[in-house]
């Protein structure tokens, strides 16, 4: 019997790739001044593909970026300082996931998030997408010291929500980080399909997050 569905978050509950984009075009016109040489497009295209999906931190992202475009009138941690503070107004979550978090509690089952990353920053986007208003739990990595895949951080997560691992399906992006991380707890993983794994496959898969019900 499932009791607990734990979650990442980015790129699982924050549709992160819409937020980015979002924020992004907002900072080239907050900053336009000092992109005269640069098309807004061009930028934000660049930015992108740099950030490689949230697995370069925004220091070296910025720090290509103005050598590259030979800006010298911004510096890095101007833009590292807006995107820590301005991307949270720029949060999308997945279609469906307010659906799918309330049809969780109507149905009794504890909800959890584990995320790695910078827990002011991730903090701020899950109140954003009025997470916290649904989870029984929730665990960054930096405030905890370990960052998954390390079966501890899932164990804790457990032990927090008062569950046995096989009574918790996890579900994440992330083929290592996520679903390998969750197995090795011990717990029923289901990989929230995300395009930038192409050679990555998992029987247990979802596209929309309702999905995730026909697991429970």
């Amino acid at each position: 019997m499932i009791r607990a569905v734990l979650f990442d978050l980015d790129g699982t509950l924050l549709d992160r790739r819409q937020s980015l984009e979002s924020f992004i075009g907002d900072q080239y016109s907050r900053y336009a001044a000092h992109f005269t040489e640069i098309e807004k497009n061009e930028y934000c295209t660049r930015f992108v593909q740099l950030d490689n999906n949230g697995y370069t931190w925004k220091d070296k992202v910025y720090a290509i970026l103005l050598k590259e475009y030979n800006i010298t009138t911004l510096t890095v941690e101007q833009l590292l300082h807006d995107y820590v503070t301005e991307f949270t107004n720029h949060c999308i979550p997945f279609p469906n996931m307010h659906e799918l978090l309330q049809q969780l509690q109507n149905q009794n089952i504890a909800i959890g998030i584990i995320t790695n990353g910078f827990t002011e920053f991730q903090m701020n986007n899950l109140r954003a997408l009025l997470l916290h208003t649904y989870t029984n739990t929730i665990l960054v990595s930096e405030a905890e010291g370990i960052k998954k895949p390390h079966p501890a951080i899932f164990e804790r997560a457990l032990k927090q929500l008062n569950v046995q691992a096989e009574e918790c399906i996890y579900v994440g992006d992330h083929p290592e980080n996520d679903v390998m991380g969750a197995e090795k707890a011990g717990m029923t993983a289901v990989w929230k399909k995300d395009s930038f794994w192409k050679d990555f496959e998992h029987s247990r898969t979802v596209r929309d997050l309702l999905e995730i019900l026909s697991f429970v």
